[in-house]
């Protein structure tokens, strides 16, 4: 993919909206939803990334130039400091290269449905640019444990000054 090309599909893709269900089959394949499919037309042919999320019992789907730009990022640690290689290890653990199929269906293997603990109901969540992929009664036990102390964390996180942390 030239850079121009690359370039031009950030500019398309910003971030993605809203939270859908759908299930699983017994092979772990899932049909996107048509709203999601939708947005995600930019970016189906070139693939995505797959992998474990590092704070909750879900998947992180990446798409191709998104995870590009993440690994440009990781790619400037330092190998010769252990924890970077650790984090690196971790971080990339059980990370695939997917595609949503001519059928509209996204199959998540063995490994990662065992990590996240899907098995029918699936919630496809946006979350900014990738899309977080969760077993539909851990995502509900998560929002339900968040919702208590999330107006706490929206001021921590948001109703600083604009400039203070990088979001403005």
């Amino acid at each position: 993919m030239n850079l121009n090309r690359l370039s031009e599909k950030q500019n398309i893709l910003k971030s993605f909206i809203g939270t859908y269900e759908c299930k699983a089959d017994a092979k772990g394949r899932l049909m996107i939803p048509a709203v999601l499919k939708k947005q995600l037309s930019a970016v189906l042919q070139d693939g995505f990334v797959l992998k474990r999320a590092v704070f909750q019992p879900c998947l992180e789907l990446y798409p191709m130039a998104e995870w590009n730009i993440l690994m440009a990022k990781v790619n400037k640690l330092n190998r010769f400091k252990k924890k970077n290689n650790d984090f690196i290890r971790r971080f990339t653990a059980g990370v695939k290269v997917v595609e949503v199929d001519n059928a509209g269906r996204l199959l998540i293997p063995k490994d990662l449905m065992a990590f996240s603990g899907i098995t029918k109901g699936v919630v496809l969540a946006s979350a900014v640019n990738i899309i977080e992929i969760w077993d539909k009664t851990k995502y509900e036990k998560a929002i339900d444990d968040a919702a208590s102390d999330f107006a706490d964390l929206a001021e921590e996180v948001m109703g600083q000054e604009d400039g203070d942390d990088g979001i403005s």
